[in-house]
């Protein structure tokens, strides 16, 4: 399938999100579309699949002029999307999930359960995933959930499939993976659109790479014809001089240990510290229990044995409010769910957990709640008319800062930030990455869990690894490499 767009303009509201983009697709080519956040490439994507109408411009497809009335309608012409922000339903099955508006049924109209289970099997058996097929959705990690996603666009036998971030979630094993099933499908004809902040990506597995600023397209490039600086320069009309800014750690007294903490099925017997103005990252697969244990440190979940001290001081967390009253906040891998209200706009989201500092008696001072409000936005170069914008309606690194943005508010002592930089543009990501030496700087301790091995190595002054719910080890950023870490994660010495 080939696909051309040309001239494509968008607008919602007054704001304008597509100023005549132009786009192309070869049959069987993996096609990179990078921009900074806003830049407006998802909403060129859904344009396509017709999520959203045009404006202005033309869609060819096949040289047939070809405009779509919805998502369902694009998907049975062969074009799949799977999109940044997961489309999970919670309290259906992983098998259910994977077959939702797709379901096979007997020649008596009975579902045909059977047949969709070896089906599934047989398409995560590519994948390389082990997925409970009857268990709920909601109850998988966030990664085993764009698995679902992934899973489920490979099984429409599309010609075209979008992917959003695809492996935003994924570990190193699942990405190679991955990359595999991609070569494979490049071979039978299939087109990917590769949407991905991830550089190292870009040139591993891209073609072609078009990149947008400010919903304009700026260039189109074979990717052996570039290189990452002037990728980045497009991106963002200036020169990043370091991707990772230099750190000079000096860390200071102790704010948090946690002693033989333990939880059943999750993690045992878990002991680290942190110290003030340090970085501490943490490294490990996917389903090693990484996040379970910084839930559980922050209250959404209960340790069953173990210790939390504070400054010395041993303390009772058994919900998130006891966390920030003990000057912990936590940055959740999955804003949509947990880290926003979506239907709140970004002052709302902002001001949620900082209510206390500018009420009196009962009374919120608006003044002061908007001076709060608007400081943060300007500090993390938030991408909005107004603070008073539905969270909804920002793109998903714009959503990134502003669950940064609110927990930043508290003044915490502790920060975890659990995937800070998933789905968030090169621009951005240094961005955080300055933020946090400013945190830390003023001395927040910051514990980061990240499933990229270059983020980690980069902005860690250690790294503890965790394998199947046990430390398996901690590394110096002297002694830390990625094989020293994936030789930890799998379980090796």
């Amino acid at each position: 399938m080939q696909i051309q767009m040309n001239g494509i303009y968008k607008s919602f509201g007054t704001n304008q999100v597509l100023s005549g983009v132009d786009f192309d697709l070869r049959a069987g080519e993996v096609h990179a579309l990078m921009g900074e956040n806003g830049a407006g490439k998802s909403t060129l994507m859904n344009i396509l699949i017709g999520l959203h109408e045009r404006d202005q411009g033309t869609i060819v497809i096949d040289g047939q002029e070809t405009y779509f009335d919805n998502p369902k309608v694009a998907e049975q012409k062969g074009i799949a999307f799977i999109h940044q922000e997961l489309n999970i339903w919670r309290d259906m099955t992983v098998l259910e999930n994977l077959f939702i508006g797709k379901e096979l049924t007997s020649k008596w109209g009975l579902l045909n359960t059977k047949q969709m289970k070896t089906l599934a099997k047989e398409q995560l058996r590519k994948l390389a995933v082990d997925l409970p097929l009857q268990g709920e959705a909601g109850d998988c990690s966030v990664g085993q959930q764009q698995m679902i996603e992934i899973a489920k666009a490979l099984m429409t036998d599309a010609k075209v499939i979008v992917m959003d971030e695809p492996t935003a979630a994924l570990t190193e094993r699942e990405i190679q993976k991955l990359f595999e099933v991609i070569i494979a499908l490049k071979k039978e004809g299939v087109s990917i659109v590769y949407i991905s902040h991830r550089m190292e990506e870009i040139f591993a597995i891209c073609d072609r790479i078009t990149i947008m600023r400010d919903g304009k397209t700026v260039d189109t490039k074979e990717i052996p014809h570039t290189h990452f600086d002037e990728v980045v320069k497009k991106m963002v009309g200036r020169e990043l001089t370091e991707r990772y800014p230099a750190r000079t750690p000096q860390p200071g007294e102790l704010i948090l240990e946690v002693k033989d903490a333990s939880k059943k099925g999750q993690f045992q017997n878990v002991s680290f510290s942190v110290r003030a103005g340090e970085i501490v990252g943490f490294s490990g697969l996917m389903g090693s229990g990484r996040t379970e244990i910084m839930r559980t440190l922050f209250g959404l979940d209960t340790l069953d044995s173990g210790e939390i001290w504070i400054r010395g001081k041993k303390v009772n967390i058994r919900r998130p409010d006891d966390a920030v009253k003990h000057g912990i906040g936590f940055i959740t891998e999955d804003r949509k769910d947990e880290g926003l209200v979506l239907d709140f706009s970004i002052r709302e989201n902002m001001a949620l957990p900082n209510l206390f500092s500018f009420s009196s008696k009962g009374f919120i001072s608006t003044k002061k709640e908007a001076e709060f409000v608007d400081t943060l936005i300007k500090r993390l170069q938030v991408k909005t008319q107004s603070a008073e914008t539905p969270a909804r309606s920002l793109s998903g690194g714009n959503q990134q800062k502003v669950v940064i943005a609110k927990w930043i508010g508290i003044g915490p002592s502790v920060l975890i930030l659990d995937e800070p930089t998933r789905g968030v543009d090169v621009g951005a990501k240094r961005e955080i990455y300055q933020l946090m030496n400013e945190l830390t700087d003023r001395g927040v301790a910051i514990i980061m869990v990240s499933s990229e091995l270059p983020e980690v190595l980069g902005m860690s002054d250690r790294i503890v690894v965790v394998h199947e719910g046990k430390i398996s080890g901690e590394l110096s950023s002297q002694e830390a490499t990625q094989e020293n870490i994936m030789t930890l994660a799998t379980g090796g010495q």
